[in-house]
């Protein structure tokens, strides 16, 4: 673990991976520290946003440091059921490139629990993690200019819902009606770090 100061109010803390980031997440947002606005998550980073007049950064420092992690193998966030037309235009290359079938592809991915790990790229776009490792497929060689709006796909060992439309180059399974970003919603964003998600294959 490395803490680093980040601009003016806050510390960035550097960990060896996704899942010690969720974990020291899950803890400080149990039981945030003294002076902490904002907890930001990331792939192997925890950015905590301080409050200049109420933080003092040593001890927020000191408090991460003795965090005990979170257990965050079962999820205990809200649970989300997200309904998906699996109609992508990759769903076939995702096949192909996991040795399933259509048919199996979509049983894989309604098949387990995810869980946002963090956010990014997009207001309201999560990184969601947990799912079945038969489907970590690489991003499309090229990208496209334009994927619409509830756009379903899967990167890596990640799957994501493209909040509105934008480039991207995620290999495309389905798609959803869901509104995922919505500024006069509180909380704005559906997927949110902690948030469960349960795709659920719609007719």
């Amino acid at each position: 673990m490395r803490v680093l100061p980040c601009a003016d109010s806050g510390l960035l803390v550097e960990l060896a991976g996704l899942d010690e980031v969720r974990a020291l997440h899950a803890a400080l947002e149990a039981a945030p520290p003294a002076g902490v606005l904002d907890l930001v998550p990331a792939a192997r980073t925890l950015l905590l946003v301080l409050d200049p007049a109420l933080a003092d950064p040593a001890e927020v420092e000191r408090a991460v440091r003795t965090a005990e992690p979170a257990d965050v193998s079962q999820g205990s966030g809200e649970l989300l059921r997200v309904p998906v037309v699996y109609d992508g235009a990759d769903l076939a290359e995702v096949a192909a490139l996991t040795g399933l079938t259509e048919r199996e592809v979509v049983t894989e991915h309604t098949g387990t629990e995810w869980t946002v790990a963090f956010g990014g790229f997009a207001p309201g776009f999560g990184y969601l993690t947990g799912g079945s490792p038969k489907l970590e497929v690489p991003r499309r060689a090229e990208s496209r200019t334009r994927v619409p709006a509830g756009s379903v796909g899967l990167a890596g060992t990640f799957s994501g819902i493209y909040p509105r439309s934008s480039p991207g180059g995620w290999q495309l399974i389905g798609h959803t009606d869901l509104v995922l970003w919505q500024v006069d919603r509180d909380p704005p964003a559906l997927l949110r770090p902690g948030v469960r998600v349960r795709f659920v294959e719609a007719e």
